[in-house]
């Protein structure tokens, strides 16, 4: 499940995302960053894709903000990243 303001993230940011594993625990990171593996699974959002590395997806229930580093959203954006993480 990817939850909707995480779907509106990902449109306005008109890129593909991949979940993959950071020190702190799942990070969502556009492919740019972090390109996606042959063993990823898909996810259709919309007009875009997630990728979610198979070392993730057993244990991933939903796609959240909490996922969406702060570093992704520029200064003045108040998108669902925000700055409450």
């Amino acid at each position: 499940m990817v939850n909707e303001d995480v779907a509106d993230y990902i449109e306005r940011r008109g890129c593909d995302f991949r979940v993959c594993t950071s020190c702190g625990g799942p990070i969502l990171l556009p492919v740019s960053m972090k390109p996606p593996k042959p063993t990823d699974i898909q996810v259709k959002i919309r007009d875009r894709t997630i990728f979610i590395s198979i070392h993730q997806a057993r244990y991933l229930h939903s796609i959240h903000r909490g996922m969406l580093p702060l570093f992704l959203d520029p200064p003045g954006d108040e998108g669902p990243a925000g700055n409450e993480f």
